[in-house]
């Protein structure tokens, strides 16, 4: 390199040299910070954490800084700052895998940067993506004119299945419309239905039977009264695993009804989904491969990074209607092979099936088979002996592989009192540092919750969070009993 080039501040060009010792630095910091997840806090260090955030706010640098000095904080200090998700005693919420593969997909993605928009761009690169999808249609056993498309999560994914549904049902008499969800579906339905044009007052909320499961009846109820009212009806969601207690809807009713009324019927597999590629838990999710869509969030089941979420649409047509245009400098649609551009709202976009594909590719779906098994089966084990421990009343026994309790006893006389002495023992056991457990408000009450989903967790990890479970659950009680006082964490 000439002394010139050295000094031209407009080159941002790195040497091969320079390459990869930037990459050697970083892959050592990341293999270390993976081999100590196992005894990494499973919660992080949230101590002095809102000081910490204001002391890092920063205007933009003007010049540059070396490698190590940004890889140091960051391994350091802010990432032990945050859950520790990817860990094995991560049994909160939904845990997020991060799979090593993906992680070099992503890099090959990033650095030969391909533009994957468009078919003609880089034809063999969206083949592959295609594949991908495809995988994921055979799995969810959807027929051959499915279409899809990667997205950044489950929320996008629901999205875009509302605007297609609205699109091929309601055209533009949007306001009629009515959708219906279970009080126990996620969130980010209404938000999506909103973001779709679908207001808020032609949602409907559906109860729940004693299983957290949508009730059928009721929802034919509301169907009917909508119509009464000179409403549409057009859309009906049930879920594959709630958040809150795993529950599986009665996917197969549910499926029924829709097919009568003439609603599209849209399956929330983010959490769930993925067990559909066990032929032994198929019984618990019939029905899902007669949905019109499906969310899929690979980020959970598949155990890739976050952000990697998923949409299969039965009528593969209806989609591209909903997405398909041309402009000047674009070349012509074509219809023979998968376009991603045509299925979905992104021109410019990665190469999120990079990280699919190459993963499913590098193990094989019969290593996936076997993992989700060891989850499920991981989970009911843990399920049986919670449940045997004094005081612990189990709510939602394990569908998929989560399941969900509160603590009860005599000396805890009021159900805010079990309330508050199961969001305790959730953070007692938290507070030991080796797991992460969390809780939900579910109807009037609130169930500690355990989700068995990181491909780190094994057997050691349940046998300790039974352990612990009952230890501090015995200290609890013992505490209540004692004092006749409320309870703390």
């Amino acid at each position: 390199m000439t002394e010139s080039r050295e000094h031209d501040l407009a080159n941002l060009d790195l040497s091969p040299t320079e390459m990869r010792a930037m990459g050697e630095a970083v892959l050592a910091r990341v293999v270390a910070h993976l081999a100590g997840l196992p005894d990494a806090p499973s919660c992080g260090d949230f101590r002095g954490i809102e000081a910490l955030c204001r002391s890092m706010r920063e205007s933009v640098p003007e010049q540059g800084t070396a490698l190590d000095a940004l890889l140091a904080p960051l391994f350091d200090e802010w990432i032990p700052r945050s859950f520790t998700a990817p860990g094995p005693g991560y049994l909160a919420y939904i845990p997020g895998g991060g799979i090593y593969p993906a992680a070099l997909a992503d890099f090959i993605a990033d650095t030969t940067n391909r533009y994957t928009g468009i078919w003609q761009a880089a034809p063999a690169l969206v083949q592959l993506e295609a594949n991908a999808l495809d995988w994921l249609r055979d799995w969810m056993q959807f027929p051959a004119e499915t279409r899809g498309l990667f997205t950044t999560g489950g929320s996008m994914a629901m999205f875009n299945a509302i605007a297609c549904a609205r699109e091929k049902l309601l055209g533009d008499d949007i306001r009629a419309g009515t959708l219906y969800v279970s009080s126990q579906s996620h969130h980010c339905i209404a938000k999506a239905a909103r973001l779709a044009g679908i207001a808020h007052d032609r949602v409907r909320i559906i109860d729940v039977d004693h299983q957290f499961r949508l009730r059928v009846d009721e929802l034919e109820g509301f169907v009917a009264a909508d119509r009464a009212a000179g409403l549409e009806p057009f859309m009906v969601f049930s879920t594959a695993g709630t958040t809150n207690t795993g529950a599986v809807d009665p996917i197969g009713a549910v499926a029924d009804l829709a097919a009568r009324e003439r609603l599209w019927h849209h399956v929330d597999g983010a959490y769930g989904g993925f067990f559909h590629m066990l032929p032994e838990l198929r019984p618990s999710l019939a029905g899902l491969p007669r949905a019109d869509s499906i969310t899929l969030d690979p980020h959970k089941g598949l155990f890739l990074p976050y952000g990697t979420g998923a949409l299969l649409v039965r009528d593969g047509e209806a989609l591209r209607a909903l997405h398909s245009s041309t402009a000047g400098y674009l070349p012509d649609n074509q219809s023979e092979f998968y376009d991603p551009a045509q299925y979905g709202p992104d021109l410019s976009r990665g190469f999120p099936g990079l990280r699919v594909w190459l993963t499913l590719k590098f193990f094989g779906a019969e290593r996936y088979r076997a993992a989700l098994a060891e989850k499920r089966a991981l989970a009911v084990w843990a399920a049986e002996r919670v449940a045997q421990i004094p005081g612990i009343v189990m709510d939602a026994a394990p569908q998929l592989s989560l399941f969900a309790f509160h603590l009860a006893d005599p000396a805890l006389s009021t159900r805010e009192a079990e309330d508050v002495a199961t969001r305790a023992l959730m953070e007692r056991v938290t507070r030991r540092g080796q797991l992460m457990l969390a809780g939900a408000a579910v109807g009037e009450r609130f169930l500690g919750r355990i989700c068995v989903l990181s491909f780190r967790t094994r057997r050691a990890e349940m046998e300790l969070c039974v352990r612990q479970v009952a230890e501090e659950a015995a200290l609890l009680l013992a505490e209540a009993r004692r004092t006749g006082g409320p309870l703390t964490a």
